[in-house]
């Protein structure tokens, strides 16, 4: 066979009930939700050709030995799942729509996009067929052992990861599409403002591992499965309020959670909490539905229905004004309907 070409673009996620703490081959200990999102992805590219399965990886044109001995290593570890994958050498290029540090999880773009790829070149050397939705549950379960986050990036709009008694489709192995969602959150809006761009005291692996002797992990499980019931109603009736109140306490537990591991750490900066008194101010003044939530990290995202985007990003605008000395950086998102597949 002559070289052979892949090309996906797959989008990041930011998680409403978030994903704290794993059991041994990635399983999570909660199920999780996330918002998947169209601005932030990565595009990459896979050139596959008969070998002794040699990778090279460019990201953004730039060779980069270390990630591909990270993609070495985890196509080592699934080669049970896709034995054929020695018998060919990939050159892999990748690249990010969003800069590095930008409180967007560049794992579940670039993980899910390396994997929709490598699935796709498992359907086409075994002649597996077109089914769509065979072909995203096996995308999710391969993506999960790479990044949990990236089993969710495989779905548009919105996805669930996790087992829970409530959801009878839900699994730990992948992630299940979220379908009963009310018009008022498709193309729901994600504005990011990065307070802090650099590298994290501690990496969320590590903070995975510090909930394994944590003094409120069964708390935290328990309150995750909760809310994700409460969650599922309201995003189902529409009930953006409720909504919120369940996204900014999940977010102000993660943090919570990190604050009271043994060693106890702080990713949070003063600007970060700046932020959240702001949003809660403006609620209060406005009646506007904006809320907030956090990822693994100091920054902020801005959670609101797109009808409300004018007076929203007037305030925002305002606030910016104040700060300039600051120099925040801003990402505008929004739902998105997941991965695609790019012409080659």
């Amino acid at each position: 066979m002559s070289d052979s070409h892949i090309a996906w673009r797959s989008p990041s996620n930011i998680a409403i009930v978030k994903y704290w703490g794993k059991k041994t081959g990635q399983i999570p200990q909660n199920p999780s939700l996330s918002f998947t999102l169209s601005r932030a992805f990565t595009d990459t590219r896979i050139t596959y050709t008969p070998g002794r399965g040699v990778i090279s990886f460019r990201f953004s044109g730039e060779e980069n030995p270390a990630f591909a001995k990270r993609i070495q290593n985890y196509l080592n570890a699934i080669s049970q799942f896709l034995p054929h994958l020695p018998q060919w050498d990939l050159s892999i290029d990748s690249t990010n729509s969003f800069p590095h540090s930008a409180g967007i999880a560049s794992s579940a773009s670039s993980m899910s996009a390396l994997v929709l790829g490598l699935v796709e070149m498992e359907y086409r050397l075994l002649d597996l067929g077109d089914d769509q939705e065979a072909f995203l549950n096996r995308a999710s379960f391969l993506s999960r052992l790479a990044s949990g986050s990236a089993s969710r990036s495989v779905y548009g709009h919105a996805a669930m990861w996790g087992k829970h008694k409530d959801f009878m489709s839900s699994s730990d192995q992948y992630a299940i599409p979220v379908k009963d969602i009310h018009p008022k959150f498709m193309n729901y809006q994600d504005t990011i403002i990065i307070v802090h761009s650099g590298i994290k005291a501690v990496s969320s692996s590590a903070g995975h591992n510090l909930m394994e002797n944590h003094p409120f992990a069964s708390t935290r499980y328990a309150q995750a499965n909760k809310n994700m019931n409460e969650l599922m109603h309201a995003l189902s009736q529409g009930d953006l309020e409720h909504f919120g109140i369940i996204a900014e306490e999940e977010a102000m537990t993660l943090h919570a959670l990190m604050m009271c591991s043994r060693p106890s750490y702080t990713l949070m900066k003063p600007a970060t909490l700046t932020w959240i008194e702001a949003v809660r101010t403006f609620r209060k003044e406005t009646s506007l539905p904006l809320y907030f939530t956090l990822d693994a990290g100091p920054n902020l995202h801005l959670l609101y229905p797109a009808d409300v985007s004018e007076p929203i990003k007037q305030w925002l605008d305002h606030q910016l004004s104040l700060h300039r000395d600051e120099n925040y950086q801003v990402l505008f998102d929004a739902m998105g309907p997941g991965p695609e597949k790019l012409n080659t």
